[in-house]
């Protein structure tokens, strides 16, 4: 007879239902939903609550053995930790053997996993225009002459006017925009504006060339002359971008090229044991190839930290990442917020109670790789191997700032069940429980739920690392066959409305 019940580590005092249970059921003395916690003994009122033998909070009130253990009884306790910078370093083992995958090889030397081209705006008010090009295009069937370009991504979003032309929020939206414009899956980029915003085109091409029949081409409203004109003149922009991108075809490439951003999502009690820790496990197999694995979401490894800061390769990769989660409790505080805000209603729903819980649980989808660089959100990644960009735990905002730094595949975990894509970057779901993807198996690619079934993490593991090989190389993802991409692109947005 299956468990009903799993203990994750042996100094735990709380065990996951696996099943709900009611009470009489398995030592429950009253119902436990699935995938939340029973007290395994006695807890005392003020004493730690421990999950992955880690504290997750502490106990509001004399807890019997046998309760359900959840935000009616328990709430945030001092989760002070050793940070131990660089203590914990162990290189991952060689590969067995070199993997490769079919991409399109860009001039700057890097690799990408589609072919789009990008219609970009540097402001909201070029946003109709730019979405109207990319209308305009897919009704005259303009790509059915081109089959080497997946299709044309508007990318448009709320801001670029209305702001400081210096300082953070400024920074942050150039450096998005900035990386999109050179993503690797983009064939070709058309850059569209209004002519007056605050973020000036120049300042999104950076020097790089343009050409009449290069991969860059920009133009503004006010410039062309109206709306119809700039539309007009987009469609031939676009047509000549489809002739140059068509021109890439697939071809092997190391999959030491490949840069996989990590995400997680509407989070339950079985995240932190099934989807995050397989998702690791697939982490490291790419790491071992010298790819790029990228871990965010900063509000979300809160009180988990220690975990990441020991595996740095030296103290100044750890204490940047303590000095990211510094300036988070003081961001916090100014705007009235805390950081135990962050579980939302549905991560309670599924058995999450504080950050702390969910942030152990989040902070598995790290593997065992050392933690080689700390990035800004959106900035240029630097060094290869498993690293950290800063950013919200808010989902489209955090893959957006991932994609800007040039990630090339999305792997997105979620218990409560995620809908969503990311254009350029094609994205894979994976479930942690077999209910939800029962339920929803038309968005998940990956079901992690049969791991309480006997399934081990190595293997699923590896069944997403080669999912994912797969998807690079040109196999559709669920979200993209469903047509996701059109609306996540979301940069964050700091700084003063002027």
């Amino acid at each position: 007879m299956a468990p009903r019940t799993l203990r994750l580590n042996s100094v735990d005092n709380v065990v996951i239902a696996l099943q709900p249970l009611k009470a009489g059921e398995d030592t429950a003395i009253e119902p436990v939903p699935r995938s939340h916690k029973m007290a395994l003994s006695d807890i005392a009122t003020g004493e730690n609550v421990i999950r992955y033998g880690q504290i997750i909070g502490k106990a509001d009130c004399f807890i019997a053995a046998g309760s359900h253990v959840h935000s009616h009884n328990m709430s945030m306790s001092d989760h002070a930790a050793d940070h131990a910078f660089a203590s914990a370093v162990v290189p991952l083992p060689e590969p067995e053997s070199i993997r490769q995958f079919q991409g399109y090889h860009r001039q700057d030397g890097r690799v990408g996993t589609r072919n789009y081209i990008g219609v970009l705006t540097s402001v909201n008010c070029s946003g109709s225009v730019a979405r109207f090009i990319a209308e305009a295009a897919e009704k005259t069937g303009l790509l059915d002459e081109f089959p080497n370009v997946d299709g044309i991504v508007p990318i448009v979003h709320s801001t670029g006017c209305g702001m400081s032309s210096e300082g953070e929020g400024y920074d942050i939206l150039l450096r998005t925009l900035a990386g999109y414009a050179r993503h690797p899956n983009f064939g070709g980029i058309l850059l569209v504006g209004l002519g007056c915003e605050v973020l000036q085109l120049a300042e999104l091409v950076g020097g790089r060339k343009i050409t009449k029949d290069g991969a860059l081409r920009y133009m503004t409203i006010q410039q062309m002359g109206g709306t119809r004109r700039t539309v007009e003149a987009g469609l031939e922009h676009l047509t000549s971008l489809a002739q140059f991108a068509n021109q890439a075809t697939r071809a092997p490439a190391p999959v030491s090229e490949l840069v996989l951003g990590m995400q997680c999502g509407g989070s339950d009690g079985y995240s932190g044991f099934t989807a995050n820790p397989a998702l690791g496990v697939a982490s490291d197999l790419l790491v071992q190839q010298g790819g790029t694995s990228i871990l965010s979401e900063t509000s979300e490894i809160y009180g988990a930290e220690h975990l990441l800061t020991r595996r740095a390769v030296s103290a100044e990769v750890g204490q940047a990442l303590v000095d990211k989660l510094h300036w988070w409790e003081e961001y916090c505080d100014r705007h009235g917020s805390k950081m135990d805000n962050n579980p939302s209603p549905g991560n309670k729903r599924g058995g999450l109670t504080t950050i702390l819980e969910k942030s152990l649980g989040a902070a598995a989808k790290s593997g065992q790789a050392p933690l080689s660089g700390v990035f800004d959100y959106a900035a240029p990644l630097t060094s290869k191997g498993f690293v950290f960009m800063d950013s919200p735990g808010y989902d489209p905002c955090s893959v957006t700032g991932q994609v800007a730094s040039g990630a090339t595949l999305i792997a997105f975990t979620t218990g409560r069940g995620s809908v969503s894509g990311y254009k350029p970057a094609p994205g894979i779901k994976i479930s942690t429980n077999s209910d939800l993807f029962a339920r929803m198996g038309e968005d998940i690619d990956v079901n992690c739920g049969d791991i309480v079934e006997g399934a081990t993490l190595d293997a699923k593991g590896a069944e997403i690392f080669e999912t994912l090989i797969a998807v690079a190389s040109g196999q559709h993802s669920k979200s993209e066959d469903l047509g996701f991409g059109g609306v996540e692109f979301v940069p964050w947005q700091i700084g003063a409305v002027l």
